[in-house]
């Protein structure tokens, strides 16, 4: 059977007269009924008998009918869905966020308000070929000789704090050193999150040896246990929010350079997309806003 075939056969059927379906074809006669007698002989089966002028279609006909009707439906519907696909492709951005989480959603958040139409589709699992941005994280001190972004990268610092709990011993002051914290104990992100390689890569360097005394995947689960006084811990200045909490106080590093490095990277082997490179500026200067507002 004959796309071609099953075309002619269900106008027919629909309207019992040749004429009229050749007519509405824009086929001549013919064709129609050369279609019409390869099928049947192909099937082994009458589909249409004479009726007075006309044709009438049979009980094998009807059935043929109802056969193909869905099938010709949904055929008929795959070149719009195809077109619908690739239109949906220049909404969709396929973002990868491992670090500046909130503040990467807050950005997107104000872009929709822009293109109501963007969707985001974000993910915190490594990059793959259907992630057209990436957000990382880098130590600009020792991390960031071994980082080597694959696509156009843009980067902007972030300071680093102490969050302590907004005890007396620590209410009034405004500063620390690192060198006060050694074998301090340390509330800090698990090992799964690339803020904590950069926690350590500080410790590591500025030679000071923490006392890991409770660990979470949550930002929020730290936030609470430095909250309560179960230890202190490293806090990045605009991405986790300064004033999450009234029970945590933020105290600048004195003696060693605590800043982290945020990568906004493009991935290059995704096509070209004028929205998504509308986009990717647009959170660029957002998280850069925010850096320089910062840092001075």
């Amino acid at each position: 059977m004959e796309i071609q075939q099953l075309r002619y056969f269900m106008e027919v059927a629909r309207r019992e007269n040749i004429t009229k379906s050749a007519k509405a074809l824009n086929v001549v006669q013919p064709a129609i009924t050369q279609a019409l007698n390869r099928l049947e002989t192909e099937l082994g089966v009458k589909l249409f008998t004479p009726y007075g002028r006309g044709i009438k279609i049979t009980t094998c006909g009807k059935y043929l009918y109802g056969e193909v009707l869905p099938i010709l439906d949904r055929l008929e519907r795959i070149p719009g869905k195809i077109r619908s696909m690739e239109t949906n492709e220049d909404v969709v951005v396929h973002i990868c966020i491992q670090s500046a989480w909130t503040l990467v959603t807050e950005a997107i958040i104000e872009y929709q308000r822009i293109d109501h139409l963007l969707q985001i589709e974000a993910t915190m699992i490594d990059e793959d070929e259907s992630t057209d941005i990436c957000i990382t994280t880098t130590c600009p001190q020792r991390l960031k000789r071994q980082f080597r972004p694959k696509g156009e990268t843009r980067t902007v610092s972030e300071q680093i704090y102490l969050a302590v709990p907004n005890t007396s011993c620590y209410r009034n002051r405004k500063s620390i050193k690192l060198n006060e914290l050694d074998e301090n104990r340390f509330i800090t992100l698990s090992r799964a999150k690339p803020f904590r390689h950069i926690c350590d890569d500080i410790c590591s360097s500025a030679g000071i040896h923490p006392r890991y005394v409770f660990e979470s995947d949550s930002q929020a689960a730290v936030m609470n246990a430095i909250a309560v006084g179960m230890g202190v811990g490293f806090w990045p200045e605009f991405s986790w929010e300064k004033t999450a909490s009234k029970q945590i106080h933020l105290l600048k590093i004195e003696d060693f350079p605590c800043q982290r490095d945020i990568n906004i990277i493009r991935n290059p082997t995704r096509k070209d997309n004028t929205r998504i490179n509308i986009f990717y500026e647009f959170l660029s200067r957002y998280l850069s806003i925010y850096s320089k507002k910062n840092l001075g």
